[in-house]
């Protein structure tokens, strides 16, 4: 067996249950913020876990978009992978990993599309570029080569002049609803510290230390 890169001695920052905030979506935006101050390139990057109807699994990673008391969006091809998975299984996962913090959190819930005004209101706010991207590429689909993919977005450039690119009817937001969230900081000797929220009944939310 091959074997990765050393381990490297961690640098010990305690996570104490009297540190969290009773609310993760308080707790999440003050770690998203700690993440954004230390200079992390893409804090917003998230692993977004669908699985189809028989269980297989999928990973990719994505740019969180927004989030709210509502949930976390995301936006896609709705005819994607993770969009058929999405229609057929509305549950997701996500992870944010801060290396440098050397910190994560995971969040799990239901899934729900966005309205179409969500959606056309950030796809405007989206560069012309990507725009039209999301028209050329059947995401998830194969092609014979990256020409046929170019010229095809070239294409839309003389179909759609800038500012005059309307949102494909299978593109648009997701948005998922929390049930757990997770907040991990790594600890010396691997003893890390972990806390999990589980929302409960009355939208209250639980707090229990995990081991690691």
């Amino acid at each position: 067996m091959t074997q990765t890169t050393a381990r490297q001695a961690s640098v010990d920052r305690p996570l104490r249950r009297r540190d969290l905030d009773p609310d993760p979506l308080r707790q999440f935006a003050r770690w998203l913020a700690e993440a954004e101050e230390a200079g992390i390139r893409y804090a917003n990057a998230m692993a977004v876990a669908t699985a189809a109807p028989d269980g297989t699994p999928s990973v990719r990673m994505v740019l969180l978009r927004g989030y709210d008391e509502r949930g976390f969006v995301f936006f896609t091809n709705y005819e994607s992978r993770k969009g058929r998975e999405l229609a057929s299984n509305p549950r997701a996962a996500l992870l944010f990993y801060w290396e440098p913090l050397e910190r994560q959190v995971r969040i799990s819930g239901s899934v729900e599309r966005v309205t179409s005004l969500e959606s056309d209101e950030y796809f405007r706010s989206r560069p012309y570029g990507s725009q039209l991207s999301a028209w050329a590429s059947r995401q998830s689909e194969p092609i014979a080569d990256r020409e046929e993919l170019e010229a095809r977005h070239a294409e839309l450039a003389l179909a759609f002049p800038e500012g005059q690119v309307p949102r494909p009817h299978f593109w648009g937001g997701y948005r998922v609803v929390p049930e757990q969230f997770e907040f991990w900081q790594g600890r010396r000797d691997r003893l890390h510290d972990r806390f999990r929220y589980t929302c409960q009944p009355d939208g209250s939310w639980l707090i229990e230390r995990l081991q690691p």
